[in-house]
Order: structure tokens, then C-alpha cells, then sequence
């Protein structure tokens, strides 16, 4: 993969990125929204995984030892970030201008 088939793939990718904005800022095109967003996740996504695979081949290592580290980075980042958001999400008690207002009031 030539790096201007790479540049390419994230040009496309950001753009997917943009138009999934676009999409989400109306509940009418929320759904083509969230479907540029995960085209434009899958192609980052696999591009990258392309070009560690083609870097890992360069260098002549492993190349199940090179993503292992990415899954292993993506594992531990995201137990911590779950970690991080449960415990900061303490039932805390609502604010006195939450609670005086009835359920069914829109703000």
C-alpha cells in the first residue's frame, strides 16, 4: 500500500467523519449519520491496521506481536476509561432545579 493510497483512505475517512457531523445535527438524518460514522470508523480503522501490517513487514517482525500491542493499548486505555467513568458517576443527589420540576415539563 503506497502512502498516497493511505492518504487517500484518511482523506476519505475525514470526510466521512464531517458528513456523519453534518447527519447527527438532525433527527431526521441521524441515521445516515451514524452510518458515515462508522464507514468513516472502518476505513481509519483498517487503514491503520494496513499500515502497521506493511510497517511490521518492513522491518521483518511479527506481525501478530505488532497488533497485539495495539489490542493490548486499546484494552487497557479502555478499561481505564470505563473505570474512570463509572467511578466518577456516583448517585449524587439531583440539583434543587431538576427535582422542583415535574417529569413531563419540557425546558
Amino acid at each position: 500500500m503506497s502512502l498516497n493510497v493511505v492518504t487517500l483512505l484518511y482523506l476519505v475517512a475525514s470526510i466521512c467523519f464531517i458528513q456523519a457531523l453534518k447527519g447527527l445535527s438532525h433527527p431526521t438524518t441521524s441515521i445516515r449519520g451514524n452510518i458515515f460514522g462508522m464507514v468513516g470508523m472502518a476505513i481509519a480503522a483498517l487503514t491503520t491496521a494496513a499500515l502497521i501490517v506493511k510497517l511490521v513487514q518492513s522491518y521483518q517482525l511479527s506481525t501478530v506481536a505488532a497488533l497485539g500491542w495495539v489490542v493490548l493499548g486499546l484494552v487497557v486505555g479502555g478499561g481505564y476509561g470505563a473505570w474512570r467513568a463509572a467511578s466518577s458517576r456516583a448517585l449524587r443527589p439531583a440539583p434543587r432545579s431538576i427535582r422542583s420540576r415535574p417529569a413531563t415539563a419540557s425546558s
